[in-house]
């Protein structure tokens, strides 16, 4: 009972976040708004998949998180490369 309402309020907590940094992503005034919405969104998405991995008991979805996380600091990293130096590989 008190697992699927904390359940339950963190995801819809977790997904006004994540409407929250769409909308920055498409009003953010700034090329390193816009980045770091992106970025916050991978965090976003990695809490909603271990939110649901959690709901089902399903240890597949903890994978499939750890993914999401290792792309999401990746392409930030490239981001804020070519942002800072015009060109990702040396």
């Amino acid at each position: 009972m008190i697992l699927s309402f904390a359940l339950n309020f963190a995801t819809g907590a977790v997904g006004l976040a994540l409407l929250l940094c769409v909308w920055r992503l498409v009003r953010g005034p700034e090329l390193t708004d816009r980045v770091l919405a992106l970025d916050t969104m991978y965090v976003n998405l990695v809490a909603l998949v271990v939110l649901q991995g959690l709901r089902e008991g399903a240890s597949v979805y903890f994978e499939a998180a750890l993914l999401i996380a290792l792309l999401g600091f990746v392409s930030t990293v490239a981001l804020a490369r070519f942002i800072a130096r015009g060109d990702i590989v040396e």
